[in-house]
C-alpha cells in the first residue's frame, strides 16, 4: 500500500520563503519515490491544519523553518495527534532553537563555545557588553535572521531597526576563520563542508541568494580537525537529544574549533548543505528524503 505523506511548509515565521522552497523540493522528491504526497502551506490556524491532517497521513515531512515550525510547537501538536514526523522531537527542537540554552548544554558536554552573554537591546545600545569584535543575534531565530557583526572601529549602529524590540539577544565573540558545517544522520556524521562567502560570514543572503556562497566538500582542513568537527557534531546531536538529520555549524580559526549552533531542520533543497553531504557519501536527494520519512517518529 502506498504510504501517504503530508509535507508541512510555509508557516508565518521570517523563514517562510525558505520553507516553501524546501517543501517544494521535498514534495517533488517524495512523489518521484512513489509516495502519495499532500503539500500543506501552514497558516496561523491550528484548526485548519488539524483538518488538513485528517484522515491522518502515515507520516509528516516537516519542512517548516524558523519559529513555531522548528522550535517544538508543531512537534507538540503532531505528538498529540500521534502522527510520526521527520527531524527532532519537541524537547530537542525547543532547546536547539534557544541558542543560550543550547550553548549551556554544549558547555556541560565539553563542546567548545565562544564567549557569549545574553542581553536586552537596550543594554546593547548603551555600550559594548563584551569586547569587540562580536556578533549580535536573536536568541531564537534561524537562517542567520537578524545577525550582525560589530567590529573594531565600526561607527554605525550596532543594531538595525528590525532587531530593536526583541526581548532577548545573544552577544557572542566573533571567531575569525573558516566556517565549517557537519550533517549528522541517525547519530553519524556524514562529512565536513567549508562554506566560503565574500560577505564576511554565512548570513541569510549568503545562504539563499544565488552566488552568495561556495561550498567546499570535503573542507580544506587537516584530517584531525575534520575528525574533531565530526566527533563534536555527533556529540552535539546526542547532547540535545536530536533524531533523524541535524546540522552543526562551527568556526575554526586555525587553532580553536567552536560550535555555533545545531540546526534541527536544515534546508532541504538538492543544493542545500545536508543533501550535498548525503550526495558526497553516495545518497541521492530522493533516497535522503525517503529515509527521513521511513524513520519518522512521534513522542508518546
Amino acid at each position: 500500500m502506498t504510504k501517504h505523506v503530508a509535507v508541512l511548509m510555509g508557516g508565518w515565521s521570517a523563514e517562510r520563503e525558505v520553507s516553501l522552497v524546501t517543501g517544494a523540493a521535498c514534495v517533488n522528491a517524495l512523489k518521484g519515490a512513489g509516495y502519495d504526497v499532500t503539500p500543506i502551506d501552514v497558516q496561523r490556524d491550528m484548526g485548519a491544519l488539524m483538518t488538513r491532517l485528517y484522515p491522518k497521513p502515515d507520516a509528516v515531512f516537516n519542512a517548516l523553518h524558523g519559529r513555531y515550525g522548528e522550535d517544538g510547537c508543531v512537534q507538540g501538536l503532531l505528538d498529540i495527534l500521534a502522527i510520526p514526523y521527520t527531524h527532532s522531537g519537541l524537547m530537542a527542537s525547543a532547546v536547539a532553537m534557544d541558542k543560550p540554552m543550547a550553548k549551556r548544554m554544549f558547555e556541560m558536554a565539553g563542546i567548545p563555545v565562544a564567549e557569549h552573554v545574553l542581553a536586552t537591546p537596550e543594554e546593547i545600545l548603551a555600550g559594548d557588553v563584551i569586547s569587540r569584535p562580536y556578533v549580535i543575534k536573536p536568541a531564537n531565530e534561524g537562517s542567520s535572521i537578524g545577525v550582525q557583526i560589530v567590529r573594531e572601529g565600526d561607527n554605525g549602529p550596532v543594531m538595525d531597526d528590525g532587531m530593536v524590540g526583541s526581548p532577548r539577544m545573544m552577544v557572542e565573540s566573533f571567531i575569525d576563520g573558516k566556517e565549517l558545517t557537519v550533517a549528522v544522520m541517525e547519530g553519524k556524521a556524514l562529512a565536513v563542508t567549508e562554506v566560503m562567502t565574500h560577505r564576511g560570514f554565512y548570513d541569510y543572503d549568503a545562504k539563499y541568494v544565488d552566488g552568495g556562497s561556495e561550498h567546499r566538500i570535503p573542507a580544506d582542513v587537516d584530517d584531525d580537525v575534520a575528525s574533531e568537527a565530526m566527533r563534536l557534531a555527533e556529540l552535539a546531536h546526542e547532547t540535545l537529544g536530536c533524531r533523524g538529520v541535524s546540522r552543526a555549524d562551527f568556526r575554526y580559526d586555525g587553532e580553536r574549533l567552536m560550535i555555533l549552533e545545531v540546526n534541527t531542520q536544515p534546508g532541504m533543497t538538492p543544493t542545500s548543505l545536508v543533501p550535498e553531504q548525503a550526495a558526497h557519501i553516495g545518497m541521492s536527494f530522493q533516497e535522503l528524503v525517503s529515509w527521513m520519512v521511513e524513520n519518522a517518529e512521534f513522542d508518546e
